[in-house]
């Protein structure tokens, strides 16, 4: 049973898989980085479902912040680098002092805003090495969603239809029902209209 922050942490430290991809993401040297979604997610629940075997995952997603250069091509070039590193990963690296453009959004002030305002709170988490290469776990919409294998929207994705509409698609894709059958999905249906 996960129960903490700290559980949280522990499980990943003593994933030699997911530390090669922490250690391979700070070898790039990115602002405000984090490697997130279905990375963090996924694990906990594998854990809670009492998986031996990993769930594959389509890709593997590190977010940064570089208001300073928001070219898309730096980004495929890290893609690139992480490659060279880990052939076997399906990376896939997205600024996110770019991406508000490509969600048709506000701008994001930081990593952490932008992870806060993923589709879903069990996948709104990030993971990373500080300075002193200790796991750091971000959860801006906590913990609890994700330990109780729930799924829902994330107040950003809950505040407006077109957002609900987006939600309800990507669990439509993503059969988590099918990976994950302990798992509770919260459709819009759930919530207020606007």
């Amino acid at each position: 049973m996960i129960r903490s922050k700290e559980e949280i942490i522990n499980l990943i430290r003593d994933d030699k898989w997911m530390m090669d991809i922490l250690w391979a993401a700070k070898s790039l040297k990115l602002p405000e980085w984090w490697v997130c979604a279905g990375f963090v997610r996924s694990k906990i629940w594998d854990t809670l479902h009492g998986f031996t075997e990993r769930t594959s995952l389509s890709d593997v997603d590190i977010i940064y912040f570089d208001a300073s250069n928001i070219s898309e091509a730096v980004e495929k070039q890290l893609e690139f680098q992480l490659k060279q590193l880990l052939p076997s990963i399906p990376w896939s690296v997205k600024n996110q002092a770019r991406m508000h453009v490509v969600n048709n959004i506000p701008p994001y002030v930081s990593s952490v805003d932008a992870i806060s305002k993923f589709p879903e709170t069990a996948t709104a988490l990030g993971l990373k090495l500080d300075e002193q290469d200790q796991v750091v776990l971000t959860a801006p919409c906590g913990i609890d969603d994700v330990l109780g294998m729930i799924i829902k929207p994330t107040p950003f994705f809950s505040e407006c239809k077109n957002r609900l509409a987006i939600y309800e698609k990507r669990i439509a894709q993503k059969n988590i029902k099918d990976k994950w059958n302990k798992v509770t999905v919260f459709h819009d249906s759930w919530y207020p209209p606007d």
